[in-house]
C-alpha cells in the first residue's frame, strides 16, 4: 500500500494566534486533497540559540547542541512538502523562525542538502508592513536548500493584527489555498514519477553542497 503523502508546516510564531489559524486553514485544503498535514510549533520545541563555539564553518558533522532541532529536521526529511510560516515582528521574521533557520541550516542541512527537490511553500503574516520581505527571506531559504517552489500566483501573505483577524483576510487565505493546491499538484507529480520509473533522481543537484571546490575562507589574524 502506498504511504499517504505529507506536508509538514513549520510555525515560527510564539503564540497560538493568527499564524496558527492560517495553518489550520492550509490543513483543511490539504485534507481535501487527501494529503496528511502536520504542524511543528517552534514555540513548543526545545531550541537553543547558536552557541559561542564558532566552529560552524569548519565542522564536517552536525551540530552538537542536544536540543529538539535535529528531530524537526528529521521530520522535514521524511515529509514530501514543507511550509515555512512566520509572522512579521520588528519588520523581520519572528525570532523563533530566524533561530530555527540558523540552527537547522548551518547545523544540519548544509552538509548534503537533504531537502533537495522537496516541495516548499511560504506563508507570512503581518499587520501590513514587511509581509513581502519576510516571505522573500523564507523563499530564499527554501531555494538555498534546493527545494522546489511552485508558483501559485500572488504570494501567500496574510494581513492580521488582533487574534482572529487572519480569518477575515479572504484574499490572503485564498492565496494560501492556491499555494497548498499547487504544492499538492507538484508533490503528486513527483510521486507519480518515482512510482512509474522507480527512480528518485529527477533534478539531480550535482555537488553535495555549495562549498565543494571553493577555497577555504580561513580567518586572517593581523600581525
Amino acid at each position: 500500500m502506498t504511504a499517504r503523502l505529507k506536508i509538514l508546516a513549520i510555525n515560527g510564531s510564539e503564540r497560538d494566534g493568527n499564524t496558527a489559524d492560517v495553518l489550520r486553514h492550509a490543513a483543511e485544503t490539504a485534507s481535501q486533497r487527501g494529503v496528511d498535514f502536520e504542524v511543528v510549533d517552534l514555540r513548543n520545541t526545545w531550541m537553543e540559540r547558536c552557541g559561542p563555539c564558532g566552529d560552524c564553518n569548519d565542522r564536517t558533522i552536525p551540530c552538537e547542541l542536544g536540543d529538539g532541532v535535529s528531530g524537526v529536521v528529521q521530520k522535514m526529511i521524511e515529509a514530501d512538502g514543507i511550509i515555512f510560516a512566520a509572522p512579521v515582528h520588528g519588520f523581520g521574521a519572528a525570532s523563533l523562525m530566524q533561530t530555527f533557520i540558523e540552527r537547522a541550516g548551518v547545523g544540519y542541512l548544509r552538509f548534503d542538502r537533504p531537502l533537495s527537490n522537496k516541495v516548499a511553500g511560504v506563508i507570512s503574516v503581518a499587520r501590513r508592513y514587511s509581509a513581502g520581505e519576510v516571505w522573500a527571506q523564507l523563499t530564499v531559504n527554501a531555494l538555498l536548500n534546493r527545494m522546489i517552489v511552485v508558483g501559485s500566483g500572488f504570494p501567500a501573505t496574510v494581513h492580521a493584527l488582533h487574534r482572529g483577524d487572519a480569518l477575515k483576510d479572504d484574499e490572503g487565505l485564498k492565496n494560501v489555498s492556491r499555494m497548498v493546491d499547487r504544492m499538492v499538484d507538484m508533490i503528486e507529480l513527483l510521486d507519480e514519477h518515482r512510482r512509474l520509473t522507480g527512480r528518485d533522481d529527477l533534478l539531480p543537484s550535482g555537488d553535495v553542497n555549495e562549498r565543494v571546490g571553493l577555497a577555504l575562507n580561513e580567518m586572517t589574524v593581523p600581525a
